[in-house]
């Protein structure tokens, strides 16, 4: 196919009325063209009085022998994986996160049925219980925003950005697209497929994965296993499993998982991670600053990322939710974490974005590789009973946090976190190095968005689960220090978001399939 790069819209076109801008500015005759696509998407808002669409599309021509100035595209080809799995056992993943479900995916596309054990619910039982936890407070320590069907990214934005360089990455978004994301996923320069839509999504891959022979375990927790020369006896709930290919795709709140497998021996570190606070402005605030108002364009709710390098620690923001809420997100009694999600159609009030500060291995004493976990569990302590321990959420305006003193109203950014929120003064809260980096940072960030200082600015405490503060080991073939255990995605220490889990889930189940 012949590539059509660099054009610039300035309104909103049909499919159609692009097709025919591209080919005018192409010179490529209409009567021509079998067939084209859409291959990039993206926005261009760097000068606020040119802001404009920036596309890329794709071409097929009867002759591209009569075009010779325009580039060829590069062809993709399907990828085929190396089977020689033998084995009579089947493999067992924990966890239906995008790691795992990948993973599985993987598997039964060539032939190989393995077993998903999951300690919550499926999705359409699971969003109940988090509807529940966020009206009520109620918490069910099993199923909820960490734990279930689809993971911890489920009740997110359902980013599909990410940092890493993959053969794979194309795989993983049609696939999404394959059962049921919007096509706009596989050329948009930032896709997102919304919590709304990755419910429906979730069922259909699901349904998928069993009619091609795998199976689920829900309401089912990994509590053990035991070594068997050949094979591994894996306990899960009340079943025994024998296996030679088990997956950890535990992801990053399995702490209970973590401490088990450290009994065990398996060979783990620590790593540096992150902690912080959710920061809420208006979106149509947000918008002005990144879109200016000279635009005819009918715009998606903007997005940001911002990162300072202090003297001492960096700050930046992560997962950044246009038009979303923040969400309630714990996943253990006596303790409060938040997260950040959006729908689909990014179209609440608020923008809001983690507000992160990064730890490092060394601000713990000793080598314990648990040791960012405890770190993890006396902040997510600390704001719970900060919050009135019944899971409301501590809060706090920008201005008063910056003059270290409690809020005692609310200006006109309303806090979106439910079941609901006490003021209060999140200085007493957070260690002194995330408050002072967070103040510092501020300035900085204000200088790249505009009002991004907002004296009303909400901050919602904590964010403290944005990775795992541990690595499981692994080798060159992906096993860890027990052989024949694949530690896999966010939770293993190899995966920071949604689309780098489920290439890891890839890689894994590629390595389970060249064994014989």
């Amino acid at each position: 196919m012949l590539k059509i790069d660099g054009l610039k819209v300035y309104e909103d076109l049909s499919r159609d009325q692009l097709l025919r801008k591209a080919l005018k500015k192409a010179r490529i005759n209409a009567e021509d063209v079998l067939s084209w696509k859409i291959a990039r998407k993206s926005i261009d808002s760097r000068d606020k009085n040119d802001v404009h669409y920036l596309y890329s599309l794709l071409v097929e021509v009867r002759d591209e022998k009569a075009y010779p100035r325009l580039p060829r595209a590069e062809e993709r080809k399907e990828e085929v994986f190396e089977v020689n799995r033998r084995s009579p056992y089947r493999p067992v993943i924990i966890g239906a996160g995008p790691a795992g479900l990948f993973c599985a995916l993987t598997l039964v596309r060539q032939g190989i049925k393995p077993i998903i054990i999951e300690q919550g619910d499926c999705v359409e039982k699971r969003m109940e219980k988090v509807r529940l936890y966020r009206e009520t407070g109620k918490l069910d320590e099993l199923s909820n925003v960490q734990f279930g069907e689809g993971g911890a990214g489920t009740f997110s934005d359902g980013k599909l950005t990410t940092g890493i360089n993959s053969r794979y990455i194309d795989l993983v978004l049609s696939t999404f697209h394959h059962f049921g994301a919007p096509e706009e996923i596989t050329y948009l320069a930032k896709p997102h497929i919304g919590t709304d839509n990755l419910v429906n999504i979730l069922i259909n891959i699901r349904h998928y994965i069993e009619k091609m022979g795998g199976e689920y375990r829900f309401n089912c927790r990994f509590e053990d296993f035991e070594e068997r020369g050949d094979h591994l006896l894996v306990r899960c709930g009340s079943e025994e499993l024998e296996t030679d290919a088990l997956v950890l795709a535990l992801g990053h709140s399995a702490r209970k998982s973590f401490a088990m497998l450290k009994e065990h021996g398996m060979e783990m570190k620590r790593k540096n991670f992150s902690v912080g606070v959710r920061i809420e402005h208006l979106q149509k605030d947000i918008d002005k600053a990144q879109y200016g108002e000279k635009t005819r364009l009918k715009l998606p709710a903007a997005q940001y990322k911002l990162v300072y390098h202090g003297s001492k620690r960096s700050c930046y923001t992560f997962c950044m939710c246009p038009g979303g809420v923040v969400i309630a997100s714990s996943s253990e009694e006596g303790q409060l974490v938040t997260n950040g999600m959006s729908f689909y159609g990014r179209n609440k009030d608020n923008a809001n974005a983690a507000l992160l500060v990064n730890v490092l291995t060394t601000d713990f004493p000793g080598d314990d590789p648990l040791e960012g976990i405890r770190f993890q569990q006396e902040l997510e302590k600390a704001a719970f009973e900060a919050g009135g321990s019944n899971h409301f959420a501590p809060v706090q305006r920008l201005e008063d946090f910056e003059n270290k003193v409690a809020s005692d109203h609310i200006g006109r950014i309303t806090p979106s976190y439910k079941p609901g929120y006490k003021l209060t003064d999140l200085n007493e809260i957070l260690p002194q190095f995330v408050s002072d980096t967070i103040r510092e940072a501020m300035p900085h960030f204000d200088r790249k968005i505009r009002g991004f200082d907002d004296p009303d600015a909400i901050l919602t405490a904590v964010e403290s689960r944005t990775s795992c503060p541990l690595t499981l080991l692994r080798g060159e073939d992906l096993q860890s220090s027990i052989p024949m255990i694949y530690p896999c995605g966010e939770g293993a220490g190899y995966a920071g978001g949604i689309t780098s889990a489920a290439v890891d889930g890839i890689k894994v189940a590629i390595e389970i399939m060249k064994r014989k």
